[in-house]
């Protein structure tokens, strides 16, 4: 992973920002505590598009061309 993100530390250098990746798996600790992270302000979560449940198809569809920079939601409501 270390070279994999050269480029991406380098910039964070650059910008005086810290990075650093997030490995999870979906367990209700873990949500928990990033649930935390983010309502005290310290993670936020990129969001890239949202689609409406209807248009499911269409979200993997755009998941799958691989140029999503963030999280791509499909609204329930």
């Amino acid at each position: 992973m270390r070279l994999l993100s050269l480029k991406i530390r380098r910039q964070a250098r650059r910008h005086n920002v810290s990075y650093s990746f997030l490995f999870m798996r979906a367990n209700g600790a873990q949500l928990r505590d990033i649930s935390t992270l983010i309502e005290a302000g310290k993670l936020a979560p990129v969001l890239d598009r949202s689609f409406a449940f209807e248009s499911t198809a269409q979200a993997l569809a755009y998941v799958e061309q691989g140029r999503a920079k963030g999280k791509v939601v499909v609204r329930l409501k």
